[in-house]
């Protein structure tokens, strides 16, 4: 029996039994024919040997997934980066500043932008891949020549922009999104035209995109690893993350904005690390260093070194001299500063005068006058070689006067003289009347000539120090520090970092400032350029200041040029627009012109990326504003990993997205749409958020319903993509076959 019963159970006996007799058909009641038990229990058997495959490979995709669709969506964005990056071979838009700028380094010439050097040292190496040899003037909308290979210079740039795409989706996985939301993050990305057209072209947006990029998700990555400080892990995404804003730094300095975000993170961090009473002190202490040294002293390193650099590689004379100090200048090959020049300054001499504070210029004066005050001849600084910088030094009046063929007689220390404007022949001047800008100090101006004038044009010269020699006695070309100090008034002429209005044609206001600060660089003059037939040549530019120096000059020279890209009153530009313009897409930019013969781009946003991004930012709001007044009223629904998620994933997006944007708003500078394209990705960052947030109860209820909400917006963003792809890959011919596209009369795609 309980052989009986085994056998039943296993089915053994009857299976044998089927066997013998498996390929025999017999013939039912019904004269069809049947198969036996056992056929029918043989597919049942590979059916699920079938699901089974499908569900090993499913398995295999979801395993790999981090993978895999990183891959997928990173062949994709060099495709629509890349594609037909060639088409146009002209000069478009600021590829006109930034491909010249990368001339200068393939020549090795010294030259003056008001962004720090690191993109346009990656455009000049891109250049250099090229073969290009830097000869070509990258006039815009000038056609490329032969040599110039200009499509291997694009790819080059289009590389960062690309390269956005899986930073994109890895910062979503580590803001902890679920799988949806991170493909959301990244098709936003992916398929926003503006990101995609403007890494097609020479430019140093693509670079400062890669490395915010890479600085929110190096940020992110090493909160996740808080739980495992002073790891090995927790130290290289630590010291990444410095890295990161270093470059960042060094491409534009938007990207201290991108700072200022690691930067409240890492005070909020530190100080709920001082309430935690069970942490040692030591340990704190330990904290505090860690991210002095990672996120402060490794960025400026970083930043520091790119400027390093940028003075090794630009060895010779060019077009940004003047910005530099004299030393700095009389040490470049092929330099006309200090070349020889006389070293010692003789009554008679004709010089340059130099301000020696940080982005200093020579003095200069011409013929226009101030509209106010005085309306004397203006006084003023400038950056560049000019005829009107040129001054000789004269005795004062109450000396005998200038004898060109009597001896000589050396400017010393605490030497009383007159500074005469060798092309107008006027005394460089002051009276009690208030600056143009700075109304607490003296107006400068240039008065009188050789015979006529006053005691008002006398000068006092006081020594302040000398790079070559600890005799003061008298002045020397480059190497003499001094002040001017006005006999009559006892003020010091100063050259700050003061723009003039267009008036004054935006050049540095000169003034005579009433306060007697001696170690106000901005009041330290020298002696830059100097000629005179009687004096033998000699050679003060043997001696170099050091690189702190000129680090420090080059960059409050950068912010004074900088501040002063305010839009002109008296001119239209059509390719400006304002901050309200752009969370809306009112605004695009034509980056070329828009004959028939030209190929045409037009700089605009995917809508559904700029509208769903903006309404997304409002939605947190409003989702913040709920679950506070909930906890207000008594509701503990949160979570603390809610709490958690809301906290870095949701609201540090938002700060980012108000630090890249609220400055454009009180800025006083000329703006354009790409200056919202920082601030764009934490907007959309937070969509991701809000989104995965708002469908998470679908994706405990109803899988299918969560998956068709995601497939709606995935198909919006890629179809509008593919809507407005000719503004990305290129508009050839008549403009008005694209008039569809002109949803609003703001979008000049049209005429």
């Amino acid at each position: 029996m309980a052989a009986y019963d085994a056998t039943a159970v296993s089915g053994a006996g009857q299976a044998g039994h089927d066997l013998r007799r498996r390929n025999v058909a017999q013939g039912g009641s019904n004269g069809n024919i049947t198969h036996s038990p056992a056929e029918i229990d043989d597919k049942k058997s590979q059916q699920p040997s079938r699901v089974h495959q499908q569900q090993s490979i499913l398995s295999i995709l979801d395993e790999y997934e981090f993978i895999i669709a990183p891959l997928i969506f990173t062949i994709l964005s060099f495709f629509t980066r890349m594609y037909k990056i060639g088409l146009s071979p002209i000069v478009t838009w600021d590829e006109a500043h930034f491909g010249k700028f990368g001339s200068h380094y393939l020549k090795r010439e010294f030259y003056f932008d008001v962004h720090p050097p690191l993109g346009k040292m990656l455009v000049g190496l891109s250049g250099y891949l090229a073969g290009y040899n830097g000869s070509f003037e990258f006039k815009s909308g000038e056609t490329y020549p032969e040599d110039v290979n200009y499509t291997f210079m694009r790819l080059f740039n289009s590389t960062f922009g690309a390269l956005c795409v899986p930073l994109a989706y890895y910062t979503a996985r580590e803001l902890n999104f679920r799988r949806p939301a991170a493909w959301l993050v990244t098709a936003m990305v992916l398929f926003e035209n503006s990101y995609a057209t403007i890494s097609r072209f020479i430019l140093l947006d693509s670079m400062l995109l890669f490395f915010t990029f890479t600085t929110v998700l190096c940020w992110a990555r090493f909160h996740r690893l808080q739980k495992e400080s002073f790891s090995p892990e927790w130290f290289i995404w630590l010291f990444l993350t410095g890295i990161s804003i270093g470059c960042v730094c060094s491409v534009k300095w938007v990207g201290l904005f991108c700072t200022a975000l690691v930067g409240f993170y890492t005070i909020e961090d530190l100080w709920n690390k001082f309430g935690d009473l069970e942490m040692p002190k030591v340990e704190y202490a330990q904290h505090l260093v860690a991210r002095v040294v990672g996120l402060i002293m490794l960025p400026l390193l970083v930043y520091a070194f790119s400027f390093y650099l940028h003075f090794l590689v630009l060895e010779n004379s060019g077009p940004g001299d003047a910005q530099m100090s004299s030393l700095f200048q009389a040490n470049l090959k092929g330099t006309e500063v200090g070349k020889d020049s006389p070293l010692e300054i003789a009554y008679g001499s004709r010089a340059t005068l130099k301000n020696m504070g940080y982005g200093g210029g020579l003095l200069h004066s011409h013929v226009q006058t101030y509209p106010e005050g005085s309306g004397q001849q203006q006084v003023t600084c400038y950056h560049h070689k000019d005829a009107n910088n040129d001054w000789f030094f004269y005795p004062n009046r109450n000396q005998p006067g200038f004898n060109s063929e009597g001896p000589l007689d050396f400017v010393s220390d605490k030497a009383v003289i007159r500074l005469i404007h060798s092309q107008t022949g006027r005394n460089l001047h002051s009276h009690q009347v208030s600056a143009p800008v700075t109304k607490a100090d003296y107006e400068v101006s240039s008065y009188g000539n050789t015979t006529i004038g006053d005691e008002k044009d006398h000068w006092t010269v006081e020594v302040v120090s000398d790079a070559a020699s600890n005799d003061r006695s008298k002045i020397r070309t480059l190497t003499t520090s001094f002040r001017l100090k006005h006999t009559s008034l006892g003020c010091y002429l100063r050259a700050g970092n003061v723009n003039l209005p267009q008036w004054g044609f935006k050049q540095i206001e000169v003034t005579c400032t009433k306060v007697n600060k001696p170690r106000d660089v901005y009041t330290h003059w020298n002696v830059e350029s100097h000629w005179n037939e009687r004096l033998p040549a000699g050679d003060p530019g043997s001696y170099r200041s050091p690189f702190i120096r000129d680090f420090l000059h080059l960059n409050v020279a950068m912010m004074t040029s900088n501040n002063a890209l305010v839009p002109d009153p008296d001119k239209q530009d059509d390719l400006a627009s304002q901050f309200w313009q752009w969370p809306i897409l009112h605004v695009g930019l034509r980056m070329c012109g828009w004959d028939e013969h030209i190929v045409k781009y037009f700089l605009l946003g995917n809508p559904m990326v700029y509208w769903g991004s903006a309404l997304s930012l409002g939605a947190f709001g409003l989702l913040v504003a709920w679950y506070l007044v909930r906890w207000q009223r008594g509701y503990d629904e949160l979570k603390q990993s809610d709490i958690d998620q809301i906290h870095y994933s949701g609201l540090y997006p938002v700060v980012g997205w108000l630090l890249h944007y609220l400055p454009f708003v009180a800025m006083a500078r000329v703006t354009y749409v790409h200056h919202y394209y920082p601030a764009l990705y934490f907007a959309i960052l937070t969509t991701g958020f809000v989104v995965d947030w708002v469908t998470r109860p679908l994706a405990r209820k109803n899988k299918i319903v969560e998956w068709a909400v995601y497939g709606v917006l995935y198909l919006a963003i890629v179809g509008l993509f593919v809507l407005f792809r000719a503004i990305v890959f290129g508009m050839v011919g008549d403009n008005k076959q694209w008039r569809h596209l002109k949803w609003f009369d703001t979008w000049r795609i049209t005429d």
